[in-house]
């Protein structure tokens, strides 16, 4: 994971397991309203590449408190967690070797011949993901 200003006040999160080959995504291009964050989403994976230049956040999708939960539970669980939001699903499993299996899927809108695309990332359950929250929660400028 990194957190990378670009240009002074833009800061772009990108968001990679171990591994040259590995899947990635990053968040970039965020503004801010009194109530709301919109940024793009670009997801990679083996020689597939899909982009939202607009996904919306509120502070009621809690999607840093969706993050800081997975690493607080760094021993593990049980099934599927799985955050919502209008074109950007974040799904988390708990998998061995204490690692999190993170789906991020994207979805250009709901109905019969939109698109959608899914990358996973592996990130270490322990000081990966207590990064990852940290990063998310800087990235969406939340406290």
């Amino acid at each position: 994971m990194s957190l990378v200003e670009m240009v002074p006040g833009q800061v772009e999160l990108v968001v990679q397991g171990a591994g040259a080959a590995a899947a990635s995504v990053r968040l970039f291009d965020r503004s801010q309203a009194e109530y709301e964050v919109a940024f793009g989403v670009e997801v990679v994976d083996d020689g597939v590449r899909a982009r939202l230049e607009i996904v919306t956040v509120t502070v009621w999708d809690n999607m840093g408190a969706f993050f800081d939960g997975l690493a607080r539970d760094f021993r593990g669980w049980e099934g599927e967690r799985v955050w919502v939001n209008n074109h950007l699903v974040v799904t988390a499993t708990f998998g061995s070797g204490g690692h999190v299996y993170l789906g991020w899927t994207l979805r250009s809108g709901f109905f019969p011949g939109d698109w959608s695309c899914t990358v996973t990332t592996v990130i270490e359950a322990g000081e990966g993901m207590t990064a990852l929250a940290a990063d998310v929660r800087e990235f969406l400028h939340e406290q």
